[in-house]
């Protein structure tokens, strides 16, 4: 009899699963050894997300067979799942704010003295040991949101290990991560590997399965393309796996000359600790692109600007009249629209249609004088954003949450456009996109620059700044440090990543 430990952790052999009028899966397989790192990629829409929901017993598969450690597992539940150690962490962890680390990990088992209060020595000292054993040194008395992004994501795997998962899935780990912080989580995962633990690893971000998995099994328009060893892939290798073809990138042509017709101006802009001496100038038709480390004021400047945060002290003008951002709707009306960066939680109602998606900003506008909404009116506006922006939907009145994410950031566009701003905030408008969408929505980008909007766009991917933007502006702690112009072929992606870590340059004003 074979070993259990030389047993793969998961096989999933033939699994198809059908939803009305959508294949999403057609006779996949996929196998994951003990103490590996393995990797599932495909476009948006791929199946990725319903073959994991099959994993850990949130769908049930219409064929097809599971075996965990070699046992054939009959009608996987969410509860089976967990029995088997199969345990699934999103991009967005879980916790109860409020509460310290200690508590959180203790969540309805606090240990509790004779005489039934929390003993919280206890508490705190078994926290400490458990982080320890997963080489995680963090003071367990802290509050969870005081905690990086990064920080969190640990504390829930470890979370996972110290319920005996042996398999976890990563959903997108890296999506809401700072640059910087992506590093240290892939150190902790690849520590816990060693321990014997097994990881399922999805991600966009394809130079990070370069960096992260031992093997990838790549999924195509719901089937299985092949499962490959990473260290005999290239990059370009991969794309071509994914999408059947060659992926062009978009880069935007510079701009010929300026306008000379300031859209949006920000003079002596301040606001202690987040923001200091801010001047930006955008013109009609220009993308000026915003980075920096996680805390330099770039996210805080853009949902100032939509009044999502306060603003700050200074002096702010759209076409030249003065603006105070205090709300959103206020922005909105003086043309000012604004892509979040949590989609999931900001952009979009997951429980609504598309059309009601793409129509909720401007339901005033779609109103007869009686007050009630013109369908016609609102049907046609929906209709020419999906053909306009190759929103790919069985209807309009599909809900939202079955669409693609690509397809579902295309929707937060349409939602924005369809207000006609003349100043559009993006922040990190290509997060968790497959690399397709990514280009479809750069070249959306490039297309409502040349209708004359003011688009200012916050991402740590560099080589889409550099792709997308007539200039980027980097900016740390609080400040504006260094400015790279399109036009300057001069600069390299070294000489950003050094600005953004605030180095020094000889020639900087």
């Amino acid at each position: 009899m074979q070993d259990a430990q030389t047993l793969p952790a998961i096989e999933m052999r033939g699994i198809s699963k059908a939803f009305p009028g959508v294949r999403a899966l057609h006779d996949v397989d996929l196998t994951v050894e003990t103490g590996e790192i393995h990797a599932v990629v495909g476009k948006n829409g791929a199946g990725k997300s319903t073959l994991m929901n099959i994993l850990t017993g949130i769908y049930e598969a219409d064929h097809g067979e599971i075996f965990i450690r070699g046992n054939r597992v009959e009608h996987m539940s969410t509860a089976l799942a967990r029995d088997y150690g199969i345990r699934l962490v999103a991009q967005h962890a879980k916790y109860i704010p409020g509460l310290s680390i200690a508590e959180n990990l203790f969540a309805g088992n606090l240990p509790r003295n004779r005489a039934g209060f929390v003993d919280w020595r206890t508490l705190n000292r078994l926290a400490q040991e458990r982080l320890e054993r997963v080489s995680l040194p963090i003071d367990v008395r802290r509050k969870m949101e005081g905690l990086s992004v990064a920080e969190r994501q640990m504390i829930e795997i470890a979370r996972a290990m110290f319920a005996d998962a042996s398999v976890i899935v990563l959903d997108e780990p890296t999506a809401p991560l700072p640059k910087h912080d992506v590093e240290m989580l892939f150190d902790f995962v690849k520590r816990q590997r060693e321990s014997g633990a097994s990881f399922i690893y999805i991600s966009h971000y394809l130079e990070e399965v370069f960096a992260i998995a031992d093997r990838v099994t790549v999924l195509r328009n719901g089937e299985r393309v092949g499962i490959y060893p990473v260290s005999l892939l290239t990059q370009q290798d991969l794309i071509r796996l994914i999408s059947n073809a060659d992926v062009e990138r978009f880069s935007r042509a510079p701009r010929i000359s300026s306008t000379g017709a300031p859209v949006l101006e920000i003079r002596g802009l301040n606001r202690p600790g987040v923001l200091e001496d801010i001047d930006i100038t955008v013109e009609a038709g220009e993308v000026v692109g915003l980075t920096g480390l996680e805390g330099s004021g770039a996210g805080s400047l853009v949902k100032g600007l939509f009044g999502l945060e306060h603003l700050g002290e200074g002096e702010v003008t759209i076409d030249g009249k003065p603006y105070a951002a205090r709300q959103p709707a206020g922005a909105l009306k003086r043309g000012i629209a604004y892509l979040p960066r949590d989609r999931h939680g900001l952009g979009i109602i997951a429980s609504r249609s598309v059309r009601d998606n793409a129509a909720l900003s401007v339901l005033q506008t779609l109103t007869n004088r009686a007050g009630f909404l013109e369908g016609r009116k609102e049907r046609a506006l929906v209709a020419s954003f999906v053909q306009r922006l190759s929103i790919k939907t069985p209807s309009m009145n599909q809900l939202i949450e079955f669409l693609s994410g690509g397809n579902q950031q295309k929707v937060v566009v349409a939602k924005l456009v369809a207000t006609r701003p003349r100043v559009l905030l993006m922040d990190e408008p290509t997060q968790g996109v497959d690399v397709e969408a990514k280009v479809e929505i750069l070249r959306i980008i490039d297309d409502l620059s040349r209708e004359g909007v003011a688009i200012i766009v916050v991402s740590d991917e560099l080589s889409e700044l550099r792709d997308i933007s007539d200039r980027i502006l980097v900016m740390y702690r609080g400040r504006i440090v260094r400015e790279f112009q399109k036009s300057d072929p001069a600069w390299t992606q070294e000489d950003v990543l050094r600005a953004i870590e605030g180095e020094s340059f000889d020639d900087a004003a």
